[in-house]
């Protein structure tokens, strides 16, 4: 598993806005896309509950890394996921928060801790969703002054910019009426 901020991401990532496809659909996908992450064991299995869980999660972290990325947007309302319960455990390299619960909600727990983390290490101003409304893809923001607004300079960042473009060539040879 990399960093917490990566693993945020992908999380978020595991529905594809522009495509309109799901990663973690059914019980089965959601199990997968854990265990793959090692967030849960290899006996554990998810059900529907646990999908409902993990969409929740999912689209409340899309609305607060929508919200990271313009501060002049309403917040989306505060959320507790009172199934997610994490305990602080003390190590020898310093406190750590742990899933209160095993199985699926345990790695659902997992990946709030991850915010947690994330948050702790300073990262989560830098979590964002591409600001093309085609796409809301989250990710790192990297860039030196926190400014970034696209996940792909390439892709989305040249789709919105040919769409202004295109807009504002209709609006200059619209015949003028007086």
């Amino acid at each position: 598993m990399g960093n917490a901020a990566d693993l945020v991401c992908d999380f978020v990532n595991t529905y594809d806005v522009e495509s309109a496809t799901d990663s973690i659909p059914s019980p089965a996908a959601l199990t997968a896309w854990l265990g793959r992450r090692e967030l849960i064991g290899p006996a554990d299995t998810a059900d529907e509950t646990d999908v409902s869980a993990a969409v929740d999660l999912r689209e409340s972290l899309r609305s607060a890394l929508r919200h990271n990325h313009d501060r002049d947007q309403e917040a989306a309302p505060p959320r507790s996921f009172p199934d997610l319960a994490l305990r602080v455990v003390l190590t020898e390299a310093g406190p750590v928060l742990e899933p209160a619960a095993s199985g699926v909600p345990g790695g659902l727990a997992r990946i709030a801790a991850a915010v947690m983390e994330a948050h702790a290490e300073g990262m989560w101003p830098r979590l964002k969703v591409c600001t093309e409304s085609t796409c809301q893809w989250a990710f790192v923001d990297s860039s030196k002054n926190r400014s970034r607004s696209w996940c792909s300079m390439k892709v989305c960042g040249n789709r919105t910019k040919t769409r202004a473009y295109r807009a504002r060539r209709q609006t200059e040879t619209q015949p003028r009426h007086l």
